[in-house]
């Protein structure tokens, strides 16, 4: 009797402890489908700061992943802020902003000094840049001693565009008189008063000074492969963030492959931050097809340049540096291939 009893009461506690094992398991499994719907966590952390020269074409990825929602559908709080190249690159040593949007000769020189960052990704590869002068000059060589408009400032990706065009096409650089401005509706109004002799423009500017008659010298796009925009941050940030950094190349990729399916969308962005007609951002956008179609993984020719223009100016001795020490292509190419593209 006392083993039918014995029998009796194993047998509903063997099904207790399976109804319990049960509802454990389905609790585990709830919580996994629970939180894979959930954005990640970052996003309900903190903000962002991402911060960038102003707007311009260089920028656009960035202001389009903004205006587009990109950001926050990949999960992120972000906040862009508007700062020249010399308080950036300071405040992202400091860590008082995340990302710097941007790679070029400021960025990497400043990896060289000492500042533990990489360039992630690259908005492109391709400068899109012209130098336009006065109708009446007539070859480079008329440009000599005369003053000459870029923006971005001395050491800049758009002053070391033109000194590596310079010195391709044949020219001394440093027989040239480089003006730098603040702001390219001041440079174009110097350039309309006679002022300067030459300026370093880029679309939409540029379209409307081929209106205005003047004429192009030197076509520094054909001539230099270099990164326009992207994106550089610090190696802590690589290694310690490595899914909110992933969303935030995601986005401005995204920007990118919409802005190349989105005419008309893009036009009015191009028209909103450019501050320009129709017309001239219809050229623009033409203009931008090829230079988006990137897929953002920083280039070692790229980067090459950036290096090869640092040794032109004196500020480095060499160029011989490894990429490693100055790119990070990793979470970039982990983008590409999520995306889409074909990546070898």
């Amino acid at each position: 009797m006392d083993g039918k009893k014995s029998s009796l009461i194993k047998k509903p506690l063997r099904k207790l402890r399976g109804l319990l094992f049960l509802s454990r398991f389905c609790i585990c499994i709830a919580a996994l489908l629970s939180t894979s719907s959930i954005k990640p966590a970052f996003s309900q952390e903190r903000k962002i700061n991402i911060a960038y020269a102003g707007p311009s074409l260089i920028a656009l990825p960035f202001l389009a992943a903004q205006e587009w929602k990109l950001f926050s559908q990949n999960g992120l709080s972000t906040q862009l802020v508007v700062m020249t190249f010399t308080i950036s690159i300071p405040a992202l040593s400091a860590e008082q902003v995340e990302y710097l949007g941007g790679v070029g000769p400021a960025t990497v020189s400043a990896t060289l000094r000492g500042i533990p960052a990489r360039a992630v990704w690259f908005s492109s590869d391709k400068v899109l840049w012209s130098l336009m002068a006065q109708p009446q000059m007539k070859t480079l060589s008329d440009l000599r001693q005369k003053p000459i408009g870029i923006t971005g400032g001395l050491g800049a990706t758009g002053h070391v565009a033109l000194l590596l065009a310079l010195e391709k096409a044949g020219q001394d650089s440093k027989a040239f008189a480089i003006s730098p401005f603040t702001g390219v509706s001041d440079m174009v109004q110097a350039l309309e008063s006679g002022y300067l002799s030459a300026a370093m423009l880029q679309p939409p500017q540029l379209f409307y000074a081929m209106g205005k008659g003047f004429k192009e010298i030197l076509n520094v796009a054909s001539m230099i492969e270099m990164p326009v925009g992207g994106l550089t941050t610090l190696v802590k940030t690589i290694k310690s963030r490595h899914e909110e950094l992933k969303a935030v190349i995601k986005s401005v990729q995204q920007a990118k492959q919409r802005m190349l399916k989105s005419k008309e969308e893009t036009i009015g962005l191009i028209m909103k931050v450019g501050k320009t007609d129709r017309e001239a951002a219809l050229k623009t956008y033409d203009t931008l097809r090829d230079v988006l179609a990137g897929d953002g993984r920083p280039t070692r020719a790229g980067i090459e340049n950036i290096l090869k223009a640092l040794v032109l100016q004196g500020r480095v001795p060499s160029s011989n540096v490894p990429f490693e020490e100055i790119a990070d292509s990793r979470i970039a190419t982990e983008v590409a291939k999520e995306l889409g593209y074909k990546v070898q």
